[in-house]
């Protein structure tokens, strides 16, 4: 406050600048946090990839089973087979939490179409299939 206050009119005056330094205040602060999110976006990426290494994404089962044999077989077997006790667990358990994430939505439902498109195939239907050969007259 930088005068004394006498009158309404300098009440009023004076509601209006701390108003307005409000709103500088405010609009400074805004800034500031955009500026924070901007440069914790690395942090968050980092936090992201970490998470996809020590966890596993179990949405799809069926998947994860024959990720799982096949990163064993690779893993273990081939490329890890003369490392040590150590290596051979921890490598493949991260390799499998890893790839369980990599793929992306639409993978993973074109992928559960075509599951379930053979399970069709092997499991026909009981209702009975119309006759290609029959003529509708």
């Amino acid at each position: 406050m930088n005068k004394k206050i006498k009158t309404y009119e300098d009440l009023e005056e004076e509601k209006l600048r701390l108003l307005s330094l409000l709103k500088t205040q405010e609009s400074t602060i805004r800034t500031d946090i955009a500026g924070l999110k901007e440069n914790l976006k690395p942090l968050g990426a980092a936090m992201d990839t970490i998470n996809k290494l020590t966890t596993r994404d179990n949405r799809v089962p069926v998947l994860n089973i024959g990720l799982e044999m096949g990163i064993d077989l690779l893993m273990r077997k081939l490329l890890l087979s003369k490392a040590g006790w150590f290596t051979k667990i921890i490598i493949p358990f991260v390799v499998k939490n890893y790839t369980s994430h990599i793929l992306g939505e639409e993978k993973r439902e074109f992928i559960i179409k075509k599951l379930k498109n053979l399970f069709k195939k092997m499991r026909p239907s009981s209702q009975p299939r119309p006759d290609p050969m029959a003529t509708d007259q």
